[in-house]
């Protein structure tokens, strides 16, 4: 694939802000390994994704684009008894939670650290029971709406590998991503939005800065109904 294709496929712009810390280094050194997922592993049935985890969970979780990962360490240790699987290209905020899973020694987390897209095909079917796509990139100029994680492909490929009833849950700041959201859900066979309460949740720097900027933030529940 082209440079100028892969740029156009992905979803994400760039892999790594500020430089990383002697520290840091050293939790992408040694720790991400531990708990990274094999990025050309397929996993067949549930029973290879337990064995992701070391045999020790049968109930996974998938937050895709975790940024800082408040979200994401604030569920791990909420839900002990699932496993977590947190997609994020971005280094800066891998390194992030590493420290968190360092220090906290949490053991139900696993990360993926390249394009969300792609580990969706390589999951099991029905094996997730909830999903989250929290406060994602908007690409709000009209000729990158193409790249916007909800669309009917990426929708598709969640219906696969979420469960029959299981929630995927998305948030944003941006009233036109909203919109949209709603319309590809509304578009699609296996999503429905659910006349639920928001989740419980810890408010994110993303939130915050949406906050600070006068933009409020919209929860929505989406069921899954395959």
């Amino acid at each position: 694939m082209t440079q100028d294709k892969l740029r156009e496929y992905r979803l994400f712009g760039r892999r790594q802000g500020s430089p990383l810390s002697p520290r840091q280094q050293r939790l992408i050194d040694e720790l991400l390994p531990q708990v990274q997922v094999d990025n050309s592993a397929v996993y067949q049935d549930v029973g290879q994704l337990t064995g992701l985890f070391c045999g020790k969970f049968t109930r996974f979780h998938l937050e895709i684009g975790f940024g800082g990962a408040e979200h994401l360490i604030w569920q791990a240790r909420r839900a002990q008894d699932v496993g977590f699987i947190g997609c994020e290209p971005f280094i800066n905020g891998v390194v992030k939670l590493l420290t968190a899973i360092e220090e906290a020694k949490l053991e139900n987390i696993r990360i993926c650290d390249d394009d969300a897209r792609d580990l969706l095909d390589r999951l099991p079917e029905s094996s997730l029971e909830k999903a989250y796509v929290l406060f994602p990139d908007p690409w709000p100029k009209k000729r990158h709406h193409k790249r916007r994680f909800i669309n009917q492909r990426s929708l598709n490929q969640l219906a696969r590998v979420m469960i029959p009833g299981a929630h995927l849950c998305f948030a944003s700041d941006i009233a036109d991503y909203i919109t949209w959201t709603k319309g590809h859900i509304a578009d699609n066979q296996y999503f429905e939005l659910a006349n639920i309460e928001p989740m419980e949740r810890p408010r994110t720097r993303y939130e915050e800065k949406a906050a600070r900027a006068g933009r409020a933030s919209t929860y929505l529940t989406i069921a899954c109904i395959k």
